[in-house]
C-alpha cells in the first residue's frame, strides 16, 4: 500500500456516531472503547493541524416518527432510547469549532448539510472513522464516494456488531470506495508536514 498523504486544509475529520447509545453496544473486531480512544487520538492530531472535524451522531424525534420504517428482514429494534442515548461520548473532548451534524438515518448526508459545510470550506478529502463500519460509516463513505470526495478509512478506529460484517466492509467495500489505513498511519500522515 502506498502511503497516504494529507492536504490538512482540504481534508476532514468525520467521526460517524460515537456516542452513548451505540458505544455502549457489544462490538467486534474492535472493541468500543478502543475506536474511541483511536478516535480521540486522531481528532487531537486533527485540530492541532486545522482539520475541519465533523462529530456526528443520529438521533430521533420523542415519538420516532422521523425513523426510516421499512419492511425487512431484520429491523430496528422497537421502543424508547434512553435520555443520554444520543450524547457524544466525553472522550471526543467535543470543541467549539466542531462542527455537529445530527442525522435521522444511517449515513451523514442525507437531510444534512454536511455536503455543504464541506465545499464552503474547499474540503475534497474525508477521514472517516465510527461505528458501525457496515452500517454508518459504509452508508456515509457511500454517499461521499456519489459526491466524488477521496477517503481514507481508519480500520481501527472504526468496528461492527460482528467481526464479519467489519471484515465484508473493510475487504471488499471500502477499498473501492478510497484507502484503509490503521490510526498510526493516518496519525504520522496528519503530523507531516502538507505536501
Amino acid at each position: 500500500m502506498e502511503p497516504i498523504q494529507i492536504h490538512h486544509r482540504r481534508t476532514a475529520l468525520v467521526a460517524i456516531d460515537l456516542q452513548r447509545g451505540i458505544v455502549a453496544r457489544q462490538t467486534a473486531p474492535h472493541p468500543a472503547a478502543q475506536v474511541v480512544v483511536n478516535t480521540a487520538r486522531l481528532l487531537t492530531i486533527a485540530r492541532q493541524r486545522g482539520l475541519f472535524v465533523v462529530l456526528v451522531n443520529v438521533d430521533y424525534a420523542s415519538d420516532g416518527g422521523d425513523r426510516v420504517s421499512r419492511p425487512c428482514d431484520q429491523p430496528a429494534p422497537p421502543g424508547a432510547f434512553s435520555a443520554d442515548w444520543a450524547a457524544l461520548v466525553p472522550e471526543l473532548h467535543a470543541q467549539p469549532t466542531d462542527y455537529r451534524i445530527t442525522k435521522h438515518q444511517w449515513g451523514a448526508f442525507y437531510g444534512t448539510d454536511l455536503d455543504l459545510q464541506l465545499r464552503r470550506r474547499g474540503i475534497d478529502t474525508l477521514i472517516l472513522t465510527g461505528i458501525a463500519t457496515n452500517i454508518g460509516v459504509e452508508t456515509t463513505a457511500r454517499n461521499a464516494s456519489e459526491r466524488n470526495y477521496a477517503q481514507i478509512f481508519v480500520e481501527d478506529a472504526m468496528t461492527a456488531l460482528s467481526a464479519a460484517e467489519h471484515q465484508m466492509s473493510v475487504s471488499t467495500i471500502l477499498p473501492r470506495l478510497g484507502a484503509v489505513r490503521s490510526t498510526a498511519e493516518v496519525a504520522a500522515a496528519l503530523e507531516k508536514r502538507e505536501p
